[in-house]
């Protein structure tokens, strides 16, 4: 039972296609690119895992790079290896490079592909119409010409619903996909802060220990120089009594 309803719906399926004309055949191209596009960057943003691991677990993560694991722990090994801010911003705009663009190229596909699929079912109208009135214009009103008639006025209607069909549901998913997109940029910019604060504090203290070095190196020095001015002072008071001895 269930699979007789199936084939029909399937044979109705292909009579409506066929009554669309060839504006059918750039409606399938064009909702082929879309969804298929929207389903590839949905299990992408999908296989990044930056919902699935909580903020307490990849801030720990920075701290004990033994701990990471899976796609969040390998941005990590990416970013945290900076020696300098200087180079933390070059490993997150190279990250922004690799992760982000290929998404907001993939969307901005999809936001063509929406936005041209009414365009494609209005122009399937203007060609059904200019069926519709060419076989007013040639037929002699039999069964014929009403035949022409009924087929273009279909023509025009199935391929503006069908434009209609494939717009507003990819309308939606571009609308979903960009705002997961966002929360994933601003997931990178959460990163990338904590990263370059704890960057800042490391070199911060490294400058001071290195600073404290360099004056308790000095001291001993100081300490060395002296007794040989001491010894200058008393070679000099010496001097005098040298002279009056001789005199």
């Amino acid at each position: 039972m269930i699979t007789e309803r199936i084939i029909a719906l399937w044979e109705q399926a292909v009579e409506i296609w066929i009554s669309g004309g060839w504006g059918m055949i750039a409606l399938a191209v064009n909702g082929l690119v879309l969804f298929s596009l929207g389903i590839h960057v949905l299990a992408k943003l999908r296989r990044k895992g930056h919902q699935s691991v909580s903020e307490k677990t990849w801030r720990r993560w920075i701290d004990h790079p033994t701990e990471r694991k899976g796609p969040v722990g390998e941005l990590l090994d990416f970013v945290a290896g900076a020696g300098s801010l200087k180079q933390s911003a070059v490993f997150f705009e190279e990250l922004r490079a690799t992760e982000i663009r290929p998404f907001e190229r993939d969307l901005r596909v999809m936001k063509v592909c929406v936005s041209s699929a009414p365009l494609l079912g209005l122009l399937g109208t203007v060609t059904g119409m200019l069926a519709t009135f060419g076989a007013l214009a040639s037929g002699s009103g039999g069964e014929k010409t009403m035949g022409l008639v009924a087929g273009g006025i279909s023509e025009a209607l199935v391929t503006t619903e069908t434009g209609l069909i494939i717009a507003l549901p990819g309308l939606f998913l571009q609308y979903q996909l960009s705002r997961r997109l966002e929360r994933y940029k601003a997931f990178l910019t959460q990163i990338e802060t904590v990263c370059t604060q704890k960057l800042f504090k490391t070199l911060h203290v490294t400058r001071e220990s290195d600073g404290m070095l360099s004056v308790a190196n000095r001291q001993p020095v100081r300490a060395e120089r002296s007794p040989q001015r001491a010894d200058q002072g008393q070679t000099r008071r010496q001097a005098p009594r040298v002279h009056e001895m001789a005199a």
